[in-house]
């Protein structure tokens, strides 16, 4: 595929497909033909030591290929989408300012959709009001949050998945926050506009046969397992990996975290891993699909 003359801004290549679909190897290939760079759309290479786990690019191949937005905080740090855009926006600008193609590549679709379209609004929560709803949150529970939220929004809560405490509490305190209801804030996020705004977007998928994609899972955990896995989440439990929850709770490091406390027994854990990481897939597959604009499938 060649680069087309750019638009607007300039032109941005994104690339997305399931967990296991090769998209690394696939960008690489494709940066090394017409001297891009690479920026990462992944929510777990951005830490330090989380190598094995999230088939991280070889130190090889991102000596061949500048890769951006990898192994940029400690274990400890947190990243939110706000700060990744306006990361992933100097990234770009760099890459194209020095004449090169830029091409996104990952398939964490809350970061991936946020290159689509606007990522946050203006609403700004006081930490003593987030402080105060995970104090209702813990002593009534979902539906007492439920009921004050309802309260707020005489309108109904739209979309809202109700059954996940912290989405709920989340919208509830952007509710008090702010005084309006859900409705009026979604309409006012929908009229901002995106950070790539501007910007020819190319959108592609790697796709490949679900049952090549499932054996190149098993070999990829089989891998994983072989190069150290266990071993890498020890170090990481050791540097603090128990208090970000979002990549503990990764698919790899929770398994892994569960059969060193005694939850799940070793001779589970590689299919385990492969079990979860197909339900991934089947997600993912579904989101790509019903969450993202058209996109040009290349077979893998």
């Amino acid at each position: 595929m060649s680069p087309e003359p750019s638009q607007g801004r300039g032109l941005l290549h994104i690339l997305t497909g399931c967990t296991g679909s090769g998209k690394s190897d696939w960008a690489l290939s494709w940066a090394l033909e017409r001297g891009a760079e690479i920026v990462s759309c992944d929510s777990l290479l951005f830490y330090r030591g989380m190598d094995i786990g999230t088939a991280k690019p070889a130190a090889a191949d991102r000596a061949r290929v500048p890769h951006h937005l990898v192994d940029i905080l400690d274990i400890t740090e947190p990243m939110d989408v706000t700060r990744y855009i306006a990361l992933a926006r100097e990234a770009v600008a760099g890459i194209v300012a020095r004449g090169r193609p830029a091409i996104v590549v990952g398939g964490s679709g809350f970061y991936l959709k946020a290159f689509l379209g606007p990522v946050a609004d203006a609403v700004a929560v006081p930490p003593a009001l987030r402080e105060e709803v995970a104090r209702r949150l813990a002593a009534g529970g979902l539906p007492a949050l439920l009921e004050e939220l309802r309260a707020c929004n005489p309108g109904g809560l739209g979309a809202l998945d109700t059954a996940n405490p912290r989405r709920v509490a989340r919208a509830l305190e952007r509710c008090l926050a702010s005084g309006r209801p859900l409705r009026d804030l979604a309409d006012d996020f929908a009229r901002q506009p995106g950070p790539f705004d501007g910007w020819t977007l190319r959108l592609m998928r790697l796709e490949r046969d679900p049952a090549e994609l499932n054996g190149r899972i098993e070999a990829r955990v089989a891998a994983m397992l072989g190069a150290g896995l266990v071993e890498e989440v020890k170090a990481l439990l050791a540097a603090g990996l128990a208090g970000n929850p979002s990549a503990a709770r990764a698919i790899g490091y929770r398994e892994v975290i569960a059969m060193l406390e005694g939850r799940l027994a070793a001779a589970d854990l590689a299919a385990e891993i492969a079990r979860n990481t197909r339900a991934l897939v089947k997600k993912q597959r579904t989101w790509f699909r019903t969450q993202l604009p058209a996109q040009e499938v290349i077979s893998g």
